[in-house]
């Protein structure tokens, strides 16, 4: 996965690209991170990539010019058969709420353009002309869409193979699987009077699975009741959480098509 940030900080990806599991898998060529500054497209002495609104208003607006140009040449690096698939997106608290349903829509991608708005905003011909995606990342305002590009990087990167140890890894993660994950432990097997379960230290796979799955089930009714609208629930587990109280969609009742929640 290639990955092309426009920005006007682009200092401010140093540490986050280079180092833990992204940037191993950098120095493996199993992704990229080039990161343009946006005042290099700009035509002027002092580099000016904003300006004032028209019609007034607080704040200032990025220019289109530099933006523009420099998404143009991200896409040149492609061949042309692949220049439709590659992804424009604008990072912005007016977009689509990233959640792993758009992660995965995005992870097949040969390569993203991202592109980091700040001040005010961007010119809205960068929106409605330029960028084939508007994310946002969560219903708050950042000062730049700098840290939501490293989020995107971050969760999508977590698909390209390779990155990962393992694919299983990926998939049994909390909100990828459908369910929030169960409770992980590890040694010691007793620590200041708190103990870890018996039945993940009994060896039967088969018992230590349906603990997993149940106690899968638990958290989220407890903490994201929303997903199990659309989880894949076997009998098993709506006579589970029958015995919890949850009462949901009954069978036969499960919609392909419904929308998924933002997480």
């Amino acid at each position: 996965m290639r990955y092309h940030v426009l920005t006007l900080f682009p200092e401010a990806f140093a540490g986050p690209v280079e180092h833990s599991m992204l940037g191993r898998a950098a120095r493996r060529g199993l992704l990229s991170v080039q990161v343009t500054d946006i005042r290099s497209y700009t035509r002027d002495a002092h580099g000016t990539a904003d300006d004032y609104q028209f019609g007034g208003g607080h704040g200032m607006v990025l220019k289109p010019e530099p933006i523009f140009e420099a998404t143009e040449e991200a896409l040149a690096a492609y061949p042309m058969t692949e220049r439709g698939a590659v992804p424009v997106v604008l990072l912005s608290p007016q977009g689509r709420t990233l959640n792993q349903q758009l992660v995965l829509e995005l992870a097949p991608a040969p390569g993203l353009v991202l592109i980091c708005g700040h001040y005010a905003g961007v010119d809205e011909r960068v929106r409605s002309h330029l960028a084939t995606h508007d994310v946002s990342i969560g219903d708050y305002v950042l000062t730049g869409g700098e840290l939501a590009a490293m989020v995107v990087i971050d969760a999508v990167s977590r698909f390209t193979p390779g990155v990962v140890g393992s694919a299983e890894n990926v998939q049994e993660d909390s909100i990828t699987s459908g369910l929030l994950q169960h409770p992980l432990y590890t040694r010691p097997a007793e620590f200041r009077g708190m103990d870890t379960p018996e039945v993940l230290r009994s060896g039967n796979h088969a018992e230590i699975d349906r603990w997993r799955r149940q106690e899968s089930l638990r958290r989220t009714l407890a903490r994201r009741p929303d997903l199990l609208e659309t989880a894949d629930l076997t009998a098993a587990d709506r006579e589970y959480l029958a015995g919890l109280g949850y009462s949901g969609r009954a069978d036969g009742d499960s919609d392909n098509n419904s929308p998924r929640p933002a997480g």
